[in-house]
């Protein structure tokens, strides 16, 4: 049985992919139906959903495929968007609407004939093998699937023969579901060069986001640098110099500016800290990821557990972006989520970094509304990495980021 266990797998795989190939004449009936209207404009505005219900189609096949190959095959399609005849010729001048065409052409009669084969052989096999020990029950003999007629006992061999030969048919069914499925990751998978364009666009945007959030950093560290540090020694340097004018006159107001002048000397240390912290909190030097993400969990208002398996040193970079996502989110947390309990998660592979932030407050937590998950995505966008948020009515909310970190 162990044996046969491939070619059972093989038989469900062709028989699925009969019902697929079912659907695709149907599909097929219902694209030349919206293309014989289209030719008098009624069935333009049906072209780019009939094409929509065509993908969704070929996506089932595309994952079938590739489940039973063990390689997933990908999807790339243009987005229809706009006015209608934009979105028409979108989809019509899209590479890979062709070759789903060309996949619905042949999968349709080829899928319905593997499909069939897969439940007739085994049957035709065991109604061959079986025709010697009936045939002489039958007035007239027995009719074979070839045509000839088993009435003898000297006939009665051939229809064993064919039943083996069946039967060794049969066992070929994993060779047919293999073509099959090479035949859809051939014709489903993106055409020669569209991945590397797809992969330079996101990149591209992952650029101009980096960009963007860099420029967002600087003019936050030269806001913090003008409207604190910078205002309070610009008192310090006002202070001191109407000291040195009060020194002669009136040494005791003098000296009170002068203790006024290092009082706020202090407090423009103390802001240049924070702006430093701002930048490279030093805790991630002395303690780690973990113990800074430790500090910060203590930190936060609403209680906060944490788990993190052991993850070693990463980039500085990394290390420094996982830090502020997390004081993002747990601020996020405390301002808008009314929770009463968060939980921190980081996990790591030898070159990624996963971060999970959860709490138990309201949800409906939307990046578009500014609550701070746009300011995460740009940071994990910034090294190619993924921001995913879960956040339903009534909560949980569910942040997950994955940071690409190398080895």
């Amino acid at each position: 049985m162990t044996r046969l266990a491939p070619v059972w797998t093989a038989a469900r795989y062709l028989l699925v992919g009969a019902g697929t190939a079912l659907l695709s004449l149907l599909a097929l009936t219902g694209i030349f139906l919206v293309a014989g209207l289209s030719l008098i404009s009624i069935g333009l505005p049906a072209v780019p959903e009939a094409l929509r219900l065509v993908r969704r189609l070929v996506d089932v096949e595309r994952g079938r495929a590739g489940a039973f190959l063990g390689t997933p095959i990908p999807a790339a399609y243009r987005l229809p968007d706009g006015p209608v005849l934009t979105q028409v010729r979108t989809v019509l001048t899209d590479p890979a609407t062709r070759r789903d065409l060309v996949w619905l052409l042949v999968h349709g009669p080829v899928g319905l004939l593997l499909g069939t084969l897969a439940v007739a052989l085994p049957i035709s096999a065991v109604n061959h093998l079986f025709i010697p020990v009936y045939w002489w029950l039958v007035p007239g003999g027995v009719q074979t699937s070839l045509g000839f007629v088993v009435d003898s006992w000297s006939t009665a061999p051939l229809a064993v023969a064919i039943g083996v030969f069946y039967g060794l048919l049969w066992l070929q069914l994993p060779r047919f579901a293999r073509w099959q499925a090479r035949f859809a990751q051939r014709m489903l998978s993106p055409a020669e060069g569209v991945s590397l364009v797809d992969r330079v666009a996101e990149l591209t945007a992952s650029r101009a986001g980096a960009l963007e959030a860099h420029g967002a950093e600087l003019r936050r560290i030269e806001r913090d640098l003008h409207d604190g540090a910078q205002a309070r020694i610009a008192a310090v340097v006002m202070q001191l110099g109407i000291a040195d004018q009060m020194r002669a006159r009136d040494p005791e107001a003098a000296f009170d500016l002068v203790r006024k002048a290092q009082d706020t000397a202090i407090d423009a240390l103390a802001e240049l800290r924070d702006v430093v912290r701002s930048i490279y909190p030093p805790v991630l030097s002395d303690r780690g990821l973990d113990g800074a993400v430790s500090a910060l969990a203590a930190r936060c208002p609403v209680p906060c557990t944490l788990e993190v398996a052991p993850i070693g040193r990463r980039p500085a970079a990394i290390e420094a972006a996982a830090y502020f996502i997390v004081a993002e989110a747990l601020t996020n947390i405390t301002k808008h989520s009314a929770a009463e309990h968060a939980s921190v998660r980081l996990e790591a592979t030898d070159d990624k970094l996963f971060i999970t932030v959860r709490d138990d407050g309201r949800g409906g937590a939307d990046g578009n509304l500014g609550t701070g998950i746009v300011g995460i995505q740009r940071r994990a966008d910034a090294f190619d990495g993924h921001a995913e948020l879960s956040s339903p009515l009534g909560g949980p909310t569910v942040l997950r980021v994955e940071l690409p970190c190398g080895s």
